[in-house]
């Protein structure tokens, strides 16, 4: 049927700042407080819009951690590629973790929020998946596949631990582990294991 509605978008940002408000929403007040009226006020946009782009608040959540990962693996890509050595995707490493771009408490609390849900919800799972595949593909330009997954946990563990930490990372100590890591046993390096 031509000429409705759904053909000829009037706010063409529209989807896109409705999982922004979702992340935000999700960002305050977690998960469980999360709801279609908290989004639409949020995105100043009618409550009927969500309803529009989505089919439930399970489909806007999974869009809006899915936002989420593309956002963050985005930039673990961007941070890695810059890299033309060694010692420079080690010091990339070492700014995903320590640096203020990549993990900030923002991006921390929808991570935790994200896991959380994933436990629960199989298409947020499916999402995790694929971000973790990304992020070793990512290190993958540098490293071989055991240093990769490796250098992976630690990037996604040491800010959960500095989320609850109330000293900051050592940035020398981080450098050494992650040296320690690039230049580790020899099953490491081929990825056995």
């Amino acid at each position: 049927m031509s000429g409705t509605r759904r053909e000829i978008p009037n706010d063409p940002g529209r989807k896109e700042r409705i999982l922004d408000a979702a992340l935000e929403v999700i960002a305050e007040g977690g998960v469980h407080r999360t709801t279609h009226r908290k989004i639409a006020a949020r995105a100043e946009v009618p409550l009927g819009s969500l309803t529009y782009y989505f089919d439930g608040i399970a489909d806007l959540l999974a869009q809006a951690f899915a936002r989420l990962s593309d956002t963050m693996s985005h930039l673990y890509r961007r941070t890695l590629q810059s890299a033309a050595s060694t010692a420079e995707a080690e010091a990339a490493v070492v700014e995903l973790i320590c640096g203020p771009a990549y993990a900030t408490e923002r991006d921390m609390t929808l991570i935790f929020e994200m896991y959380a849900y994933a436990n629960h919800n199989e298409a947020v799972s499916a999402t995790t998946r694929t971000w973790l595949e990304r992020s070793r593909d990512s290190l993958a330009l540098h490293f071989t596949p055991g240093v990769s997954r490796a250098l992976d946990a630690l990037i996604e563990g040491w800010p959960m631990h500095r989320a609850f930490d109330d000293t900051p990372l050592d940035r020398r100590l981080v450098t050494e582990t992650v040296h320690a890591i690039v230049t580790a046993a020899p099953e490491l390096s081929t990825g056995a294991g």
